[in-house]
């Protein structure tokens, strides 16, 4: 700017002189004051250009000034960039000699900024990998590569221990030559991770096929057991429907015996078949119109001989603008004798009450609750009640002979229907299980 000004002082000296010059001229001869008046014209248009000339430049000199301070600015920026980045950044030279690093580069490799200068990053590779190192700069230095993105590579800081990084790097040319660009980042913890995925997964498909192999087994072993089980239940009919021949009244009970425990085995049998079925994606629901209301009466009415057995009261409350649902009868069915015979199982005093009614708001959706006043269930076992051979404890299933199935299938036979099945109970107060189904059964094909 001071260059300036003095250029536009010199013009206004030069005009200033020239206009004395004009005046002077006046004393001349008219043939010599034509010729120099003419001169002194010239010169003066000059200096209007020349100050024009001027003005230009110094808007110029005002537009470079600006994009010196924008080009400053976005210097600053990039520097602040590179130096606060979340990630390692560093320039090299094309030997891998380190010219620039930021803050992150300097922690990640344990060295402060100034001290990294000048050494060769090689310095941080383990000696067994260095040599692939120093292959991978040749080939951008001889233009077999222009960059390498998601290089993998073991790092080892000045001090402490050795981390797995992400390298990316490129080749940037310039008149003397390149520099390469690198970007570090530290993926020891994403390492990990992957690799306890990737055992997680092995480990899944080992309990996947371990499952298989249990569903194949039980749904072989049921049917290799029912046929003796049949034939075992249908002899000791036999000999019950005719007890006049020669038998005893101690053989008899030893015959009712071998049917009752016949019976139950048999129950059991198809409860592990029904179990691997679901299992194995095998459970089939035909479907049908049930009067819901009618198939609780009828239930209870099957069970009334245990609830009488152990002087208990058994109520039913409906509550349903339309009884009619579109399911399957016989495992809805299974699904109230499991939840009933599981409450009078485990009731001493009280009773059992099966209420059957619509969601509030939403006649699409049917709710089953059966409440009883039993020994209910611990809070840190109610997570785990609807798990196949699970009983709220040890005690229990000794007090309580069972195989802990019946509410497993029932879940199950639940989730195949699109419904839900939960419970809340209270230790010596008892327990509700609510079930809650559609209306409308939609078996997805």
């Amino acid at each position: 700017m001071n260059t300036d000004n003095q250029l536009l002082q010199q013009i206004e000296n030069v005009s200033s002189r020239l206009t004395q010059m004009h005046e002077c001229v006046q004393d001349l001869p008219a043939h010599k004051v034509e010729v120099i008046t003419e001169v002194l014209e010239q010169v003066n248009v000059s200096l209007e250009e020349l100050r024009v000339a001027r003005e230009e430049l110094s808007h110029q000199n005002e537009q470079l000034s600006v994009t010196r301070e924008q080009l400053e600015r976005e210097r600053q920026r990039y520097k602040e960039l590179f130096e606060f980045a979340p990630d390692a950044y560093l320039v090299t030279d094309e030997n891998g000699t380190i010219r620039e690093a930021n803050y992150t580069a300097a922690a990640l490799l344990n060295v402060s900024q100034r001290f990294l200068v000048g050494k060769p990053l090689s310095i941080f590779v383990p000696e067994e990998e260095r040599r692939d190192f120093r292959l991978r700069i040749n080939q951008l230095r001889i233009g077999e590569l222009e960059r390498l993105r998601e290089w993998e590579l073991r790092m080892q800081p000045r001090k402490g221990e050795s981390f797995e990084a992400a390298i990316t790097v490129s080749a940037v040319w310039n008149p003397e030559g390149f520099n390469l660009r690198w970007m570090l980042r530290d993926i020891t913890r994403r390492k990990k991770v992957e690799a306890q995925l990737g055992q997680m997964h092995l480990e899944n498909l080992r309990l996947q096929e371990i499952t298989q192999i249990k569903s194949q087994f039980l749904s072989a072993i049921s049917h290799e057991l029912r046929t003796p089980m049949n034939a075992i239940l249908g002899f000791s009919q036999l000999l019950l429907r005719h007890p006049h021949l020669s038998l005893e009244p101690k053989q008899v009970q030893m015959v009712e015996r071998i049917h009752d425990n016949g019976h139950n085995l048999l129950g059991l049998i198809n409860d592990i078949l029904d179990l691997s079925k679901v299992d194995a994606g095998r459970m089939e629901l035909p479907l049908e119109e049930v009067d819901l209301v009618d198939l609780v009466h009828k239930t209870t009415d099957e069970l009334q001989s245990l609830v009488i057995e152990k002087h208990l009261f058994l109520q039913v409350h409906t509550d349903l603008q339309n009884p009619i649902t579109i399911n399957n009868r016989s495992r809805l069915r299974q699904i109230l004798v499991n939840l009933l015979a599981n409450a009078i199982k485990f009731t001493e005093t009280g009773g059992v009450r099966i209420e059957v009614s619509e969601v509030e708001g939403d006649l699409d959706r049917l709710v089953i609750e059966v409440k009883d006043t039993g020994i209910g269930i611990p809070k840190e076992d109610i997570e785990r009640i609807f798990e196949a051979f699970e009983q709220v404890d040890r005690s229990a299933k000794r007090n309580y002979q069972s195989t802990g199935l019946g509410l497993a299938i029932s879940k199950s036979l639940v989730d195949l229907m699109q419904g839900t099945i939960t419970v809340t109970s209270q230790v010596g107060e008892g327990s509700t299980f609510r079930v809650e189904l559609p209306r409308r059964l939609r078996v997805h094909k």
